[in-house]
């Protein structure tokens, strides 16, 4: 078995998981912040679905370099965070596919302003700075649905509002 086929499996699932969390953010709520220090609903939920970019980018290119002006700009509701979540996991789910074992092996660069941030595998890349870093934001948003005293979905098992996992 290649290590793209490995990893697809854990990917689909992580995915279908992170898109019920994001299926769940209320767009009344999409500015709440539960302190000033944090990301709003918004501006997380944006970060999220930005993140299948990413994970194409860094599966398919040999690196990427951050515009020194780059400001994210937050999805105006769920449903515009949902799409673009949808149309990038396509491209990342696709280049994982066609990934080579030997790529998974290229150092990948990660610049910002032309300025080189870190340089390390492609798959140490694809596991950190892609998946773990989906799934810790997508911890994020479930303690935002917690505050916000709306359900949590089950994700690895029951929730408190899911008795049950749901398998996707």
């Amino acid at each position: 078995m290649s290590i793209s086929q490995s990893f697809l499996p854990e990917f689909d699932q992580e995915m279908a998981n992170t898109r019920k969390v994001l299926e769940r953010l209320p767009n009344e709520k999409w500015d709440f912040k539960p302190h000033p220090k944090s990301m709003s609903v918004a501006e997380l939920a944006t970060h999220v679905a930005e993140m299948m970019n990413w994970t194409a980018v860094t599966v398919r290119d040999p690196g990427y370099d951050i515009p020194a002006d780059y400001q994210p700009k937050p999805h105006p509701n769920r449903e515009a965070a949902l799409a673009f979540f949808d149309q990038e996991l396509k491209a990342a789910r696709s280049a994982i596919e066609n990934c080579s074992d030997a790529a998974w092996q290229d150092i990948w660069k990660l610049s910002f302003g032309g300025k080189e941030m870190m340089a390390m595998p492609r798959i140490a890349v694809y596991r950190s700075f892609c998946m773990n870093h989906i799934v810790h934001h997508r911890a994020q948003l479930m303690v935002y649905l917690r505050l916000l005293d709306l359900p949590v979905p089950a994700v690895y098992g029951p929730s408190a509002d899911e008795g049950q996992m749901m398998v996707p």
